[in-house]
């Protein structure tokens, strides 16, 4: 169809068509010359969210676990589920549960409760994956109140930067958190932050006979323990430390 311009059609209908028809015509063809303004879109939500908390203990039974018996956890005590808490038995050295999933291996946080019910060595060795390596952090360790990162720089959580010293009583809860970044491993026992470890340039390690408890687990040396509200978080990249 031949298109035609507002000033011809205005020239070839004068005198035949109505001013007002003529008016409305006008109205029709300028329309289109105004640019119309652009959708408000909303605006795009940048920041991520971290994800919520699972948990990785039902309160009722191991499924989600495998008891150690492997090299140093052959002579384990015994692992039984009550009161909504798993009891692990002092072990000879060593007793154990690992997790059957897939941990990520960077930017997330795995905390507990645990506590010491028989014995005077660590009641939480929690081993977990760091990039392509593992840690284990102890809690309660060589006597029973020494707690660091176990390997870092091929140096035992006695005798690195993050050795430090708590007086852990038997039978009473603490709150064992650890959390794993691109740029950091953190820990925290109760609302305490311990550990604040740059990772870059530093080489993490296990005792080799932690390495049953690879990739996520929790151990015991000659002492008995018991763990509850296990939880794993997942987390945006870079997320800052919050209490």
């Amino acid at each position: 169809m031949k298109k035609t311009s507002l000033s011809a059609f205005l020239r070839c209908s004068s005198g035949r068509i109505p001013r007002v028809a003529i008016l409305a015509c006008c109205v029709l063809f300028a329309a289109p010359l105004v640019a119309a303004e652009p959708e408000t879109q909303p605006e795009k939500q940048t920041k991520q969210q971290p994800s919520k908390s699972i948990s990785l203990f039902d309160g009722k039974s191991v499924k989600q676990w495998w008891v150690i018996d492997a090299y140093a956890f052959r002579d384990h005590g015994k692992v039984a589920v009550a009161n909504g808490q798993i009891n692990i038995g002092a072990g000879s050295p060593a007793s154990g549960i690992a997790w059957t999933g897939t941990p990520p291996r960077s930017n997330y946080e795995f905390s507990l409760d645990a506590k010491r019910t028989e014995g005077g060595d660590f009641f939480c060795g929690l081993t977990f994956p760091v990039g392509d390596s593992y840690c284990t952090f102890i809690v309660g360790g060589w006597g029973g109140g020494v707690i660091g990162l176990s390997n870092l720089d091929e140096q035992a959580a006695i005798e690195n930067e993050t050795t430090s010293y708590v007086e852990f009583k038997d039978d009473r809860w603490y709150r064992v958190r650890v959390r794993v970044t691109d740029a950091k491993i953190e820990a925290w026992i109760d609302n305490e932050q311990h550990i604040d470890l740059d990772r870059k340039h530093r080489k993490f390690s296990i005792w080799w006979e932690q390495e049953p408890v690879c990739p996520l687990g929790v151990a015991t040396w000659n002492t008995g323990a018991a763990l509850r509200n296990i939880q794993l978080r997942r987390l945006p990249g870079g997320e800052s430390a919050k209490q």
